[in-house]
């Protein structure tokens, strides 16, 4: 499912580049660029949250320092994506 949608969107931006160099209006290059944007950040939330559901849950629940380090791990990717 990830692969499918990753390679849609891998044509998004094949789309943009035609767009850029047929210089295409600046508004919808950037309505474009908003979309890929958007699903991109849908992905990275869907492998974020099986990761949670999954790495950190069976690390939790064998506790001790694995448990901690996949804790701090999720924290770090959910501030990466805060961030962007």
């Amino acid at each position: 499912m990830h692969l499918r949608r990753l390679k849609r969107i891998e044509g998004q931006v094949r789309g943009l580049e035609r767009m850029v160099d047929e210089e295409k209006y600046c508004i919808d290059i950037l309505t474009q660029i908003s979309a890929v944007t958007s699903a991109l950040k849908s992905v990275s939330l869907e492998l974020l949250a099986e990761h949670m559901s999954h790495c950190v849950a069976r690390a939790a629940q064998a506790g001790g320092q694995e448990a901690e380090d996949k804790i701090a791990e999720a924290n770090q990717a959910i501030a990466r994506l805060v961030k962007a």
